[in-house]
């Protein structure tokens, strides 16, 4: 490599470039805050609906030992 290929790293760096940091840094953690907010809502949510949707594998299971009942019923009369 050649002296003018390289490239170095200045040690001055403008209040510019120290302001662009900040309001990135500050910009990347009040997404990551409403972020987390989102996720607790959709955690507090699924919680919520855990008893519903056992209570739906309840009613499914019955849904299906009443077509089977009926299934036989219909199998008798058929006879």
């Amino acid at each position: 490599m050649t002296a003018a290929n390289r490239w170095r790293l200045d040690r001055q760096v403008s209040a510019a470039v120290l302001m662009a940091v900040a309001v990135q840094a500050a910009a990347a953690l009040m997404w990551a805050g409403r972020a987390s907010a989102r996720i607790d809502e959709l955690q507090k949510r699924l919680e919520a609906q855990a008893p519903v949707a056992e209570r739906l594998a309840r009613l499914e299971a019955q849904a299906d030992a009443t077509r089977a009942s009926l299934a036989r019923i219909e199998s008798k009369l058929d006879r």
